[in-house]
């Protein structure tokens, strides 16, 4: 399927469904797919792949998915080898060795041909890490989202990688950056500039267990950050009789 297939379309009366940090967790992808009902585009921000039991089936089901702009994320780009694993704790290495064996060369092709640069999407810049380090930077204070909104032009910047749903606004009246944590379901009037993150579908580490996701729309400038619930257990039971590190099984039960 053609990567960025129907980009290009008005956006009049269009809902995008914003996902990123998967990692392998295939139940936790279809709840959320499901939970967000038609989505007119899906943007994936990254990290498909690495700590969990289902590479092969989360890739395959992204590569269904209709109008899908999908960028790469560190553990993406671990797993093509195209990045040192010593930058990795022991149990991310242990699991992305089990992840680099299990790819089926199909699905290993299809990684090797996505971008680990930024995207642009009309007003929305599309980074894993952050705009001035797409693939590693993590966006965590304000401190370094006040220079990342030197390294891109658009209104907004949405990422991933943290797996924390918030966001970042510049004030550009009183020169200050505000970090956010919306409520789940609260639909947000964006204003620019902004930098957001929809949170990590497959392992979330704000204490919420919970997926997160967003819903956003271009034509009314809106941002609706989502948390839903799904079958935890059975994506641990997964991750044992895969043999990966325990920790990467306990870690989802209480959102770390």
């Amino acid at each position: 399927m053609p990567l960025l297939n129907g980009w290009r379309r008005s956006w009049s009366n269009m809902r995008v469904l914003v996902i990123s940090d998967i990692h392998a967790n295939l139940t936790a992808l279809e709840t959320v797919l499901a939970d967000a009902g038609p989505v007119d585009e899906t943007w994936c921000l990254g990290d498909v792949i690495g700590y969990g039991p289902d590479p092969n089936e989360v890739v395959e089901r992204l590569r269904d998915l209709p109008n899908l702009s999908i960028i790469l994320g560190n553990h993406d780009v671990a797993v093509l080898g195209q990045m040192d694993y010593a930058v990795f704790n022991n149990e991310a290495r242990k699991s992305l060795l089990w992840q680099k064996k299990s790819v089926t060369p199909a699905n290993m092709i299809y990684l090797e041909n996505l971008p680990q640069d930024t995207l642009v999407r009309e007003n929305v810049t599309l980074a894993h890490g952050s705009p001035r380090d797409p693939v590693w930077e993590y966006i965590l204070n304000t401190l370094v989202a006040r220079l990342n909104f030197e390294a891109f032009t658009t209104p907004f910047c949405f990422v991933g990688h943290s797996h924390i749903q918030c966001l970042f606004h510049l004030d550009v009246v009183k020169d200050r950056v505000i970090l956010d944590i919306p409520r789940s379901g609260e639909v947000l009037k964006l204003t620019p500039r902004a930098i957001l993150n929809p949170g990590s579908v497959g392992q979330p580490r704000d204490r919420d267990p919970r997926s997160s996701y967003a819903i956003y729309d271009p034509q009314a400038s809106t941002w609706e950050p989502r948390r839903v619930e799904y079958d935890l257990e059975a994506v641990q039971k997964r991750i044992r009789a895969a043999g990966l590190p325990e920790k990467h099984a306990l870690r989802l039960a209480e959102g770390w």
